[in-house]
């Protein structure tokens, strides 16, 4: 049986559900979630393999990305507009519940420079009725910006079937670009490392900037199914070390513990994680 293969890329802003959308799709987590713009700091590939076909997805940061003339956003601008190039295919996802038109016909224009069919797909339609999409799909099909719909809901796997039924049938007579049991590209240490960003994010709130970052230092096996992980979190400003830490170390505990379970989960061991915060040099 002849292999085939499609790229594609998840392009929108964030809180859209590409993260969300990209682990159900592959059934295993491999991009972190949550709520803080540009949660996706790397470009993260899931692979999913369905019978003689590999589905390769492209999660980015968001679509707000796409226009920014901030410098210190241009790796993230450049990873988004780099995936866009390198697929067969764009998935632009939108929050159903919550969205701007006219900010999605400016974002769909911008994307539609790349030249590539674009797949619109409205998501958490588990909070809204879909006779409410329908004029919204109307209005924009007219404008001939976008090739196929679809509605879904990435959190309860609602309309997915659909949606990978459609990304077979469109797939190409190719070779595969990675092994059958791979399902991302990112190693277990990236992986680690970006659940503890995630806890940063989560219990930091605002008060972090983005700019900081987790380094492993100690990734091994003390047991059969035991990890010592021992990560850095570098900051660039001294004074966010108090904050990290948290009074009496209450934060930095929780950031760990939080971290530590949700590594646990992923990768099927007994997780033992030590966390530092260092000073680097910008």
């Amino acid at each position: 049986m002849t292999n085939k293969l499609l790229k594609i890329a998840l392009i929108g802003k964030t809180n859209a559900g590409k993260s969300t959308l990209i682990n159900s799709l592959i059934g295993e987590k491999v991009s972190i979630i949550n709520k803080k713009i540009n949660t996706t700091k790397d470009l993260i590939i899931g692979i999913l393999n369905v019978e003689n076909t590999q589905l390769v997805f492209y999660d980015t940061p968001g679509s707000n990305i796409l226009k920014t003339s901030d410098l210190s956003q241009k790796s993230l601008k450049i990873n988004t507009w780099n995936a866009i190039e390198e697929v067969d295919y764009i998935i632009y996802i939108i929050d159903a519940y919550k969205f701007d038109l006219n900010l999605i016909l400016l974002e769909l224009n911008k994307i539609n420079e790349a030249n590539k069919p674009i797949i619109l797909i409205f998501n958490k339609i588990d909070l809204i009725n879909n006779k409410e999409i329908l004029p919204h799909i109307s209005k924009i099909d007219k404008l001939n910006l976008v090739s196929d719909f679809f509605n879904i809901s990435a959190k309860y796997n609602k309309g997915l079937d659909q949606l990978l039924s459609f990304l077979k049938n469109k797939s190409l007579n190719k070779k595969w670009l990675y092994d059958d049991q791979q399902i991302t590209n990112k190693d277990d240490v990236f992986i680690s490392n970006e659940c503890t960003r995630n806890s940063l994010l989560k219990y930091l709130h605002e008060e972090i900037p983005y700019r900081l970052n987790v380094k492993n230092i100690i990734f091994k096996f003390i047991k059969k199914n035991e990890l010592k992980i021992k990560q850095s979190i570098e900051i660039t400003n001294l004074r966010y070390k108090s904050i990290i830490l948290g009074k009496n170390g209450q934060t930095i505990k929780r950031i760990r513990e939080s971290s530590q379970i949700e590594i646990s989960d992923i990768l099927k061991v007994k997780v033992h994680l030590y966390l530092q915060v260092n000073k680097i040099d910008e």
